[in-house]
């Protein structure tokens, strides 16, 4: 039995979501231990922390499985981060996993990341960032320029895309057709970066209006340049792309660019999208993300509604539920709390769980033991909320402590023996002593003795000695 949950947190990675590693995988891996440690560091929110662990798996075990994708979440940690050093170090891990390890399980989030440490970086004045991303609005097509489809908008895509080209220095994909460095219109719009928003705009506009094949890497690289762009028109721009251009990938960067575009009338664009019920899902789910960036009560006030909306895709709730995690007000905790008596759907539920266990509080941590403690609830769910209150620091050790011997249930004593090696409290080491030696159930007791054996404090060493010469 799995001794913690396994929390799917991810929905797409296109919208980042993952933001919690997989649980460890390879016990007999020598980097398992630095990886467990990494991955609690990231999930206590100690970001620096986490990436300086993270960077131990690659410079100490670059043979490990788990060297791969350390780099992805190094640059995660470090864009959670902040400051331009930080992400010009993510930056650095995105590119380095790109020529390292170019087939690693991390990669498309790699490519999603990148461009988002770039768009943070371009908006600090970080030039090369800047002229990255001009150069991604056209590098992101997942298909080669093809005559424009008849259809509506809201035609399928096709279910398999081709292969893709790797695109300069490592930033993902991008199509040949797009990639004509000797192209005279290329060269002229990607000139529009450095004029005045009073004279590009008009031509930007004149562009994003053009529907022959022939333009659309030209709209590629002006969707991006409209957000660069601070004008009063600038929001209704990006909607009228998001609504209107045939193209999907001009669609979708016009919905992530609205992201980084501050002010009611982007919040108004962005709540607009989520309520059209003709809207994609999946442009939706970056207008989710999209609102999430927004430091405006309003964003917020979006995302509780449509987090209570049962008329859209679970996927799509569980993303606004998430995002309003992320977002640490009384406002968000408080919805997230009474929005869990109204669910039926585990995985919301789960969801609603990490997310206030991803805000802190006393109050959200007794509420996780509250449901922790509740028969009527399922085991799953229970064990869920136990293990999010167990990495808290507002949740007492002895009151973990104590638990344990009134819990009937076994697995939640289960769950319980991992909580407590997960806590660096001399009483959680001491009740795993006591497990260990005395738990009448002997698989719990080995299971005990499993997690003594993983702690580095010397008491740990001196008690399995102490068993053997018994």
């Amino acid at each position: 039995m799995t001794a913690f949950p396994t929390l799917a947190v991810v929905v797409d990675v296109d919208d980042l979501d993952d933001v919690t590693p997989p649980a460890p995988w390879a016990q007999q891996d020598p980097a398992d231990s630095l990886y467990r440690a990494a991955r609690q560091a990231l999930n206590r929110n100690q970001y620096a922390r986490a990436a300086q662990l993270f960077e131990s798996i690659q410079k100490r075990y670059p043979r490990s499985t788990y060297t791969p994708d350390s780099y992805y979440w190094q640059a995660f940690a470090l864009y959670r981060a902040g400051g331009v050093d930080a992400l010009r170090a993510a930056r650095k891990a995105l590119q380095a996993q790109g020529t390292r390890y170019p087939k690693a399980l991390t990669r498309h989030d790699a490519e999603v990341l990148l461009r988002r440490v770039q768009g943070e970086l371009a908006r600090q004045g970080d030039r090369d960032a800047a002229a990255d991303l001009s150069i991604q609005g056209d590098s992101i097509a997942e298909q080669p320029e093809v005559p424009e489809p008849a259809e509506p908008v809201e035609r399928p895509e096709p279910a398999e895309p081709p292969e893709q080209a790797e695109g300069p220095r490592g930033h993902g994909p991008r199509t040949d057709s797009c990639d004509d460095e000797d192209d005279v219109r290329l060269a002229a719009i990607q000139g529009l970066l450095n004029m005045g928003a009073e004279r590009a705009v008009p031509i930007l506009k004149a562009v994003l209006a053009r529907r022959d094949a022939g333009s659309v890497c030209l709209r590629r690289k002006a969707v991006f340049l409209v957000s660069q762009k601070h004008s009063s028109e600038t929001s209704a721009i990006l909607l009228n792309a998001v609504r209107s251009d045939p193209d999907r990938e001009v669609r979708e960067s016009a919905v992530f660019w609205l992201s980084q575009v501050r002010g009611e009338e982007a919040v108004t664009a962005l709540d607009s999208i989520l309520r059209d019920p003709k809207t994609d899902p999946e442009i939706q789910e970056k207008a989710i993300f999209a609102l999430s960036q927004q430091n405006n009560p309003r964003a917020a006030a979006t995302l509780r509604v449509f987090a209570e909306r049962r008329d859209v895709r679970s996927q799509l709730r569980e993303n606004a539920i998430f995002w309003l995690g992320q977002r640490r007000s009384p406002e968000n905790a408080t919805f997230l709390r009474g929005l869990y008596a109204k669910l039926e759907n585990e995985e919301l539920k789960k969801k609603v769980i990490f997310s206030l266990s991803q805000m802190g509080g006393a109050e959200n941590y007794r509420w996780m033991m509250d449901i922790a403690l509740n028969q009527s609830e399922s085991t799953e769910i229970r064990k869920d909320a136990l293990f999010w209150a167990g990495q808290g620091h507002n949740v007492d050790v002895a009151d973990l402590v104590r638990l344990y011997d009134s819990m009937k249930d076994r697995d939640m004593r289960e769950q319980l023996i991992f909580v407590y090696s997960q806590r660096r409290e001399d009483a959680a080491l001491d009740k795993l002593f006591d497990i260990g030696k005395n738990d009448p159930d002997r698989e719990l007791r080995k299971k005990a003795i499993f997690w003594i054996g993983q702690s580095r404090s010397p008491r740990a060493a001196q008690y399995l000695q102490d068993l053997i010469n018994q």
